[in-house]
Order: structure tokens, then C-alpha cells, then sequence
């Protein structure tokens, strides 16, 4: 059994690739990565560092693998044609160069598939399993894929689209642990892979790791806006109130930070509980299930040993405050079931204030150029220019009631005392 992955970064090599090696399949990876894919294919295999607070790490080595280089798109569509499964995770942006090549897999595929007679005879449908964390990427692999194949290949004869919930923790790999091993990468010990039942053409294929789940979508939406939610929580509450945070742990650490996380991811499970009945969606969860979870989250984003930065959690400003994202989109989640979401809209403020540098003390690039354009010090934001925020940045509009509210409630902070952030 073969697994074609596109994408061998962080969740490519530390989550899928790895729980399907584990589990006995053949791992091809697909990256425009040159050096990358020259060392995979060199070494055949790489090391998963599994990070526990107080712990010795776990060495994983997982191989055999081997790598394509994605601009290969020949060689990568001739993959993908072979693959029992694909999965990508690749980000949003890099999809629209994925998807064709994936497509022309597909299409040869299916002429393999094509008797001499020019009949078709039955096939297994591809499925593939979308890792992007994206609650679009699943309408944007079905036009993609459908405008490129054509009618005279139909889309759902041809594949499975599987969602997921991707939930695995794998923070930014430091330069110097990449100069002693550049093919390693660090990860925390959570390996469940929620995929959507009801994305599988065929049967589920046999993976310890695989939780499949109906609905998909109230995962998606507890991944977002709690999982996502608390971690963004604590990295820019953690930079408001001391500068001088680093880490997640760090930051959970800092007198307060902790309480306010855990009520924003509160606040957002009330919401979602609103959202995904159980009496509608028995596949769901319980109120109770989400107050575990959250527990089990904050622990999680204590483990030391992982050296989660502030930078990765929280840096993409103009992504993370976008309207279907973890805080707009939660605190428009709470309006639309008219519950509170004050604290929601406090790690809102904050995040306008977010500073935190990379490694190498630099701003995230594109955080450099939102604080250019809607100023050096968001702190000191006027009513206006937070409002302008959420308009052009958060997509919010102030003619539809549930934004009004948002837009409302967001603007209110500032014209309260910064202390109460």
C-alpha cells in the first residue's frame, strides 16, 4: 500500500507520513523542496522527535521513504496515479500549483483504468486526505480538480475527498537543531488523525492512528475555534502583558494569561454547542467532551520540552484575524447564537499588538507590512482605525447584524482601560 504525500514539512513528516509508515505503507513525498527531497532520498528515512515535558525525547525513525520533487510534475502525476492514498498539506497558498498535477494523476489513472475497447472497467477510486486545516480547502480541491479534469472524467467516480482535523502540535525547528540533522523534526506525542467518514469512496484503510468522525465540521470548528483559539489566546495575551514571553508555556505562565485563554476557549464551546447539537448531530460532542478537551489543550500547550514559540502561534496577523478564522470567526459564532464573547474580543485587541519576532529577532514579513499600514503601535488604535481593522483586514460589514454586533463590542475595548486586557 502506497501513501503519496505532498507536502514533507513539519505535519507531512511528523504526522501524516509518519502514522502511515508506522502502520506499513509505502511513504513517497512530493516537495519542491530540492534539498530536502536529495536528503530523503539519500538517508531513506528521517527521525520524528517526540518532545514530553520532563521526559528523555523518543528518537522515531521512520523510513523506508523516498521523494519527488514536486516541479517533476510528470514523475509527481505518475505518483499520484499509482497511490492508494494521497494527502496533502501543503497551506492554502500552494494548492492552486498542487491540484493540476494532482488532476493529471487522476486522469491517468483512469485511462489505465480504460479497456482497448475504449469501455471502462470498474476501478478504486483515489481517496485523498486534505491535512491543510483550511474550511475551504475542500470546495477549493472539488472546483480545482473538476475544471481540470473535465465532464468526460467525473469527479465523484474518480475520488474521495477526506476533510480532517488536524489537532498535532510541531513547532519551528531551530537553526541550529536543523544543522545537526536537517531531515528531523520535533513534535509532541498526540497522534489521532480525525478524518471524515463520510469522505471515503471505499473502505477505511487500516490505520491505528485514524478517527473518523460524522459530522467533520464540528471538528473542523472545534480545531478553529478552541483548539486554534487557545493557542492564539495565550501567544498574544502573553505578548500584551509581558514582552519578554517567548514560548506558549511561558506565556500560560505569566499571572492571568492562563484564565483568559481558558474563558475564550469557553466562550467558544458554549457557541459550538449552539452550532452541533447533539440532538441533530449525535456524531458531535457534549458540552462536557469540550470541557475536557479545552483541560486537555491547556495541558498540551504547557509541554515545555516542545519550545512552542509566541512567534509561530500568533505571527500571520492578517490570516489569523480574517473573517472564517479562530477569533473573528468564533466571536461571529458566539453573535449568530447571541452568547457573549468578550473575552474573544479582548485576544481580538491583543493581537493588534502582537510583536513577537522570530528567532532571529526579525518580524514576520507580513506582520511587518500590516503594522506599516495600520500603524506601528496597534495599542494606541483610535475607535476608526479599529473599526477600519475589522472591516478591511476581518471582512466584517457593519449593514449585517451579526458583524454590527461584532464590530460593536470589538470597538468598545477601546474605549475602556487597557488594563482590562
Amino acid at each position: 500500500m502506497k501513501l503519496v504525500q505532498f507536502g514533507a514539512g513539519n505535519i507531512g513528516r511528523s504526522f501524516i507520513g509518519q502514522v502511515f509508515s508506522r502502520a506499513g505503507w509505502e511513504v513517497v513525498f512530493v516537495d519542491v523542496d530540492e534539498s530536502l527531497v536529495k536528503l530523503l532520498n539519500e538517508k531513506q528515512y528521517y527521525n520524528v522527535v517526540i518532545k514530553r515535558k520532563g521526559q528523555t525525547d523518543e528518537v522515531r525513525r521512520i523510513g523506508p521513504v523516498r521523494a519527488v520533487d514536486g516541479r517533476d510534475t510528470a514523475e509527481s502525476a505518475m505518483e499520484t496515479a499509482g497511490a492508494d492514498i494521497v494527502g496533502t498539506s501543503v497551506g492554502k497558498n500552494a494548492l492552486p500549483k498542487v491540484l493540476p498535477v494532482i488532476a493529471k494523476g487522476l486522469a491517468i489513472r483512469r485511462d489505465l483504468e480504460t479497456g482497448l475497447n475504449g469501455e471502462s472497467t470498474p476501478g478504486c477510486p483515489l481517496n485523498i486526505i486534505i491535512a491543510e486545516n483550511d474550511r475551504e480547502a475542500p470546495v477549493l480541491f472539488r472546483s480545482v480538480l473538476s475544471a481540470e479534469l473535465g465532464p468526460e472524467y467525473p469527479l465523484d467516480r474518480l475520488v474521495g475527498l477526506v476533510e480532517t482535523s488536524i489537532g498535532k502540535m510541531a513547532p519551528i525547528m531551530k537553526a541550529a537543531d536543523l544543522a545537526a540533522d536537517p531531515l528531523q523534526v520535533f513534535a509532541e506525542e498526540y497522534e489521532t488523525l480525525i478524518v471524515d467518514r463520510r469522505g471515503f469512496h471505499s473502505s477505511l484503510p487500516s490505520i491505528p492512528a485514524l478517527f473518523p468522525v460524522d459530522p467533520i465540521a464540528a471538528y473542523v470548528d472545534r480545531k478553529l475555534f478552541i483548539h486554534n483559539l487557545g493557542h492564539a489566546a495565550a501567544a498574544y495575551m502573553g505578548n500584551t502583558i509581558s514582552d519578554t514571553t517567548l514560548t506558549i508555556p511561558e506565556a500560560l505562565a505569566v499571572p492571568g494569561v492562563e484564565q483568559i485563554t481558558r474563558s475564550a476557549m469557553n466562550e467558544a464551546a458554549d457557541a459550538l454547542i449552539k452550532e452541533y447539537p447533539q440532538s441533530k448531530y449525535p456524531g458531535s460532542y457534549s458540552r462536557d467532551d469540550l470541557s475536557g478537551h479545552i483541560e486537555d489543550l491547556l495541558f498540551r500547550f504547557k509541554n515545555s520540552a516542545l519550545g512552542d514559540t509566541i512567534h509561530r502561534v500568533g505571527r500571520d496577523l492578517r490570516r489569523k484575524l480574517a473573517r472564517e478564522d479562530r477569533i473573528t470567526g468564533a466571536m461571529l459564532l458566539c453573535a449568530r447564537h447571541q452568547l457573549p464573547f468578550g473575552t474573544i474580543a479582548k485576544i481580538y485587541r491583543a493581537a493588534l499588538n502582537f510583536t513577537a519576532p522570530a528567532e532571529d529577532g526579525t518580524l514576520f514579513p507580513a506582520d511587518e507590512a500590516f503594522r506599516k499600514t495600520y500603524g506601528p503601535d496597534s495599542s494606541d488604535c483610535t475607535p476608526e482605525q479599529i473599526q477600519r481593522i475589522l472591516r478591511e483586514v476581518s471582512g466584517l460589514d457593519s449593514s449585517n447584524p451579526d458583524d454590527a454586533l461584532v464590530i460593536e463590542k470589538t470597538t468598545e475595548l477601546e474605549l475602556q482601560s487597557q488594563a482590562h486586557l
